[in-house]
């Protein structure tokens, strides 16, 4: 049961970045000028997009699980910091605790690790496999 549900929390941690990177690809120049007007460089979005979308991925899948994980959970922060620091405005608010608690489950999952769901365990398995023969 615990390994279906770590499965179920990858699922819903990592949705939200392969849908956000995914769009972002597709509005790629207004994502740009979002950064821009955040103060942010433009040439940051491969990066984000990278970030969202690649370790949305990884996380889902459960490949390098622990790297992903710490990534995104850095990548919350800072776009908890950046986007949505305005306090005064109380759905900011909202979003920058949000961002918080996204990174917190990413925190976890960092520490714990992915599951025997994932291909994390099936390296494990395989490469300890290789040690007996």
């Amino acid at each position: 049961m615990q390994n279906i549900t770590l499965l179920i929390g990858r699922l819903g941690l990592s949705l939200i970045f392969i849908l956000s990177g995914y769009g972002k690809l597709h509005a790629y120049t207004a994502t740009a000028q979002l950064l821009i007007a955040h103060g942010l460089p433009g040439g940051l979005l491969p990066l984000v997009i990278f970030a969202e979308l690649g370790g949305g991925i990884a996380v889902l899948f459960g490949f390098l699980t622990r790297w992903a994980a710490v990534g995104l959970f850095v990548f919350s922060l800072l776009t908890a910091s950046f986007f949505h620091s305005d306090f005064t405005d109380q759905s900011q608010w909202i979003n920058f605790m949000k961002n918080l608690a996204i990174a917190g489950g990413f925190l976890i999952l960092a520490v714990h690790g992915p599951g025997t769901l994932a291909l994390d365990a099936l390296r494990r398995r395989k490469k300890r496999e290789k040690l007996k023969f």
